[in-house]
């Protein structure tokens, strides 16, 4: 199990962008300004990596579950592994799609009102950069 969770770690930590320390660029949004413009890049990477990692892991698993009632070649595991497998189908659907409704909701609201609230610094965050201020 240390080991799935250490591959699991080391995995995310390969596709996470590289921080360059030298010049640090500042972004802003609602009424704070002077934010290093690598946190915003950072939680956008992170919502899209879990939007996207989190469904495919589920899915894996759920096909796990369901090759291995298929290979117990009996009638109750493989009625288990296919409602487990339907499960996660579904929660990884809920998940995907929370985060979509989630950032378009906020992007709408962002849009729509003015530029000084906590909408923009969200949409700033689930974005990344392209909708902070400069």
């Amino acid at each position: 199990m240390k080991k799935k969770v250490l591959f699991v770690i080391l995995f995310a930590i390969m596709f996470l962008p590289v921080i360059s320390v030298s010049a640090v660029t500042k972004v802003g949004c609602g009424n704070i300004t002077g934010i290093p413009e690598k946190i915003p890049e950072l939680t956008s990477f992170a919502i899209t990596f879990i939007q996207i990692a989190v469904p495919i892991v589920l899915v894996i698993m759920g096909s796990l579950d369901l090759f291995k009632g298929v290979t117990a070649q009996k009638e109750d595991e493989i009625k288990k592994g296919q409602q487990m497998f339907i499960k996660r189908l579904i929660y990884a659907a809920i998940i995907f799609f929370v985060i979509v409704v989630a950032k378009l909701l906020i992007s709408v609201v962002a849009d729509s009102t003015t530029s000084n609230n906590i909408a923009e610094c969200i949409d700033c965050f689930l974005s990344g950069t392209e909708n902070c201020r400069r």
